[in-house]
């Protein structure tokens, strides 16, 4: 665990879904292999896989930049990845509406989520979600993976009408808490480019969880590197907030 030198007594603790409670991974793959055996004449395979998965998440990157609406990757996400890829026109609200399906479907959790948040709201901790997605998506993975009952508020982008790293959706979060005070609160995901910078944005302490040691590439530091969620209990019960 890579950490910074101050000594800080954290009470409010931001959560990312995706990649760091959630394995999305596993989610998107068993949504995609539904999704494609709907679609004749196309077999999904593992190179066509990591196309769409490069293709959506250049567009999730664009969202969190400003550069494309939520109304447009929604609306076009799989008509523009059909006709790229395979030179077919689909119907891109019927094909969104089942993917979407499937992709609330899947609740993997990521390894030692469970323990954690436990632990972490028995030591009376405030404990809320702040994550990018659709609201009724992530809403039910976190109903069918019972997180849900760890936390004190569920902020989703598509309810605050601001992607994370906006400021703006900050401030919607931090407006809806009461008394709440950033100097004591923290966010921890796995994304340098939405949570990571999100909290710098917003003024709040940021711990990336890179569970797969990978290089920060990007001008974002976060105040903590953790590889393993089980290394957040010791940076917050038995090392900082002691």
């Amino acid at each position: 665990m890579e950490e910074n030198k101050m000594k800080k007594k954290y009470q409010t603790l931001f959560f990312d879904i995706d990649d760091t409670l959630l394995d999305f991974g596993a989610a998107e793959n068993e949504a995609l292999e539904k999704l494609f055996s709907r679609v004749d004449g196309i077999k999904l395979t593992d190179t066509i896989k990591e196309d769409y998965k490069k293709f959506n998440q250049s567009l999730w990157k664009s969202m969190e930049q400003g550069k494309l609406s939520r109304e447009k990757l929604m609306t076009t996400r799989f008509t523009e990845f059909f006709n790229q890829e395979f030179g077919i026109e689909v119907d891109n609200n019927k094909m969104s509406e089942q993917y979407l399906t499937y992709l609330s479907q899947g609740h993997q959790e990521v390894t030692g989520a469970h323990q954690l948040l436990s632990e972490l709201q028995q030591q009376s901790f405030k404990l809320f979600v702040v994550t990018n997605g659709v609201e009724r998506v992530q809403t039910k993975r976190l109903a069918d993976s019972h997180f849900d009952a760890y936390f004190t508020d569920i902020f989703i982008s598509e309810q605050t009408g601001y992607q994370k790293p906006n400021k703006k959706f900050f401030n919607y979060v931090f407006d809806n808490i009461s008394d709440f005070d950033s100097d004591n609160s923290l966010i921890i995901g796995d994304s340098l480019t939405s949570d990571v910078a999100g909290g710098i944005n917003a003024g709040i302490d940021t711990v990336w969880f890179n569970p797969e040691h990978k290089r920060n590439l990007t001008n974002y530091s976060a105040n903590y590197t953790v590889h393993r969620l089980s290394e957040i209990k010791n940076l917050l019960i038995n090392n900082i907030n002691r």
